[in-house]
């Protein structure tokens, strides 16, 4: 089988962002209990409206659900479901992601869904538990639920990974600013904007032109080494090119045949970056440092680097995977 990444313009392949390892689930009927006899159709805000002050969140009910929908047409929205009956501390969760989305500028609008208030949506969306958090674009979600509760440092980690995911696939649009004092489901609903630095290589990955795409990239790089969300765009778009017309079974097998070969080897690192497996690109990768000298450590500690930048220095898994390096040199 032949891999073809993101085929379809605009699509975005989600499946390495997940919940912290570690965590476990609250568990909790999104259905019956206190919730069953709160007012359907009214404002979330069990506990004044999760969504406080920030520009770039918003407490949701029947009325606005659909144009929070319309809204993830041009950029992502990160949906939470939290309960101040059936699990008290999941609204500080929704707080917290409303705070995240805030530190983004615009590349993420926060929907906090409290089925306290509004059952209906819950259970318009099968949520079997609170809290649960989805990621939705185009109009459906885009990853697979991730349930439990999330530390804001660890929200703060997916909200990085999904941010690099998107900017390498070009999909760079930006919701304005909402209203902090209009209540939810009044004024007009603003339009996002699309990020205009990113247009070009935005529309050349649209048109499945992955060559001008890691060429459009470099060039916003070059004009500004400090735009880290070029620098990973650039990053994943050089992976996507690297992958091009590869049958994954036939690399896998490769890899595994030669371990010592560092162009099997960066290759199936690559394979894994795209299927989400970040820790096992890494891994692959410097155990390959470790097993070789001179010219191919070199290759294969160059290419980890560019895996990096990819995933975003940000990222714990790249702090931690840096350490490993180190020791795999030195």
């Amino acid at each position: 089988m032949t891999q073809q990444p993101f085929s379809r313009p605009g699509a975005i392949d989600l499946s390495g962002l997940t919940r912290p390892a570690g965590q476990a689930p609250q568990h909790g009927p999104a259905s019956g209990g206190a919730g069953a006899g709160a007012p359907a159709g009214g404002p979330a805000g069990g506990i004044g409206g999760a969504a406080g002050a920030s520009a770039y969140a918003l407490d949701v009910d029947e009325q606005s659900f659909q144009s929070l929908l319309e809204s993830s047409m041009t950029a992502p929205v990160v949906l939470v479901f939290y309960s101040t009956s059936q699990a008290p501390e999941s609204a500080q969760m929704a707080r917290d992601v409303a705070t995240v989305a805030g530190e983004y500028d615009g590349r993420f609008l926060a929907g906090l869904v409290d089925i306290d208030a509004t059952p209906a949506i819950a259970q318009a969306m099968q949520i079997p538990q609170v809290p649960m958090l989805f990621v939705l674009l185009d109009g459906r979600p885009a990853t697979q639920p991730i349930p439990g509760l999330i530390r804001i440092d660890e929200l703060r980690t997916l909200f990085n990974q999904l941010g690099q995911q998107l900017t390498a696939q070009g999909i760079t649009g930006r919701h304005q600013p909402r209203s902090v004092a209009a209540p939810v489901g009044e004024g007009e609903e603003q339009e996002p904007i699309a990020d205009p630095r990113y247009a070009a290589a935005q529309d050349a990955l649209g048109e499945g032109d992955i060559d001008r795409a890691v060429a459009e990239y470099q060039k916003l790089v070059d004009a500004n080494p400090a735009d880290t969300e070029a620098a990973a765009g650039l990053a994943m778009a050089k992976v996507l090119q690297r992958t091009q017309g590869v049958d994954l079974t036939e690399a896998r097998a490769a890899g595994a045949a030669n371990p010592d070969d560092v162009d099997a080897q960066t290759l199936v690192a690559d394979l894994d970056m795209l299927g989400g497996h970040v820790d096992d690109a890494f891994n692959r990768l410097i155990d390959l440092v470790r097993r070789t000298s001179d010219a191919d450590r070199n290759k294969a500690r160059e290419h980890l680097l560019g895996l990096f930048a990819a995933v975003g220095n940000a990222d714990p898994r790249v702090t931690r995977a840096r350490g490993n390096l180190a020791s795999a040199l030195f």
